[in-house]
């Protein structure tokens, strides 16, 4: 089992002929991933590597296609736009990649999607990851920049604020011999779509995911929200890791959502709520897989 994608779910991209769509397009394709269709205005009837249709607009490409979930490419002063075509076209489910999209955009973007059956993972995420099995994974589904070859089929889900403690943790996972159900990057800005606790519901009602890591950093009170629900509803094992505890107040860590400002939101103020909920604490980086084995073995 999974959350959110599996190995059938039919994907297209937006921004597929841009340099970096283009190349995590291929990446997909070379993992598995149902790439069904591909959406770049003005380019419409091309093919993609030869087998995957082009549309100039992303309700021609679903109704041409069938595709459910749609990853964006898309440069940051049209990503919003670009939102909100897959919203209005009755997507499941739409993947930011894009970075340093205006807070006022995404802020338009939340109003228009409330009432709508879409779900928005990001922006500024590394995407998510259902691992396969077979060479290459085969069967699988990647849809944004993560590195596909590090994961492994498995029963341990994966959420975070960051992308390359994502890998580290998936990397971590797969070298102790543990594969992952879905890894969820849901991105470190301030105004995203889904929330720590949103995937952490999912992951508590699927059955094939047995044990939980949850990547957090300074800034906002998401962490310690689904720490307090995982403390009354979860009864998986969790283990936590909460980045940027030396960064220097009111200093913007890498994310624009990393900021603590007035006291609130402090890594020992998340570290304190994950650890009152019972999560196991990874004290490093390199300590998030065996934090969650300790958790498992209690």
């Amino acid at each position: 089992m999974s959350i959110l994608v599996t190995p059938d779910t039919r994907v297209l991209i937006q921004g597929i002929t841009g340099s970096f769509g283009a190349r995590h397009a291929k990446l997909s394709l070379e993992y598995g991933t149902k790439v069904v269709a591909g959406v770049t205005p003005g380019k419409g009837g091309q093919l993609f590597e030869n087998q995957v249709p082009i549309f100039d607009t992303v309700d021609q490409a679903v109704r041409e296609t069938g595709a459910t979930v749609s990853a964006i490419f898309v440069p940051p002063p049209f990503a919003a736009d670009a939102i909100l075509e897959g919203v209005a076209a009755g997507l499941d489910l739409v993947v930011t990649i894009t970075e340093g999209i205006p807070v006022l955009d995404m802020m338009r973007v939340k109003e228009a999607m409330k009432g709508s059956k879409t779900r928005l993972i990001g922006p500024n995420c590394p995407g998510l990851v259902t691992p396969g099995t077979g060479e290459k994974s085969h069967g699988g589904c990647r849809i944004g920049i993560a590195p596909g070859y590090i994961h492994k089929k498995g029963s341990v889900g994966v959420v975070s604020r960051s992308g390359t403690l994502t890998y580290e943790a998936v990397w971590q996972l797969t070298s102790r011999g543990y594969g992952q159900s879905t890894c969820v990057g849901i991105g470190g800005d301030p105004i995203n779509g889904t929330s720590h606790l949103d995937v952490l519901k999912m992951f508590n009602e699927d059955p094939e995911t047995d044990a939980i890591i949850m990547i957090g950093e300074i800034g906002g009170s998401a962490e310690e929200e689904a720490a307090a629900w995982a403390a009354q509803h979860c009864k998986k094992p969790i283990a936590g890791f909460i980045a940027g505890a030396t960064a220097p107040e009111g200093r913007r860590m890498g994310h624009a959502g990393a900021i603590v400002s007035g006291g609130q939101g402090t890594a020992e103020g998340k570290i304190a709520a994950l650890r009152a909920a019972g999560i196991e604490i990874a004290e490093t980086p390199s300590d998030m897989a065996d934090a969650l084995i300790r958790r498992m073995n209690r």
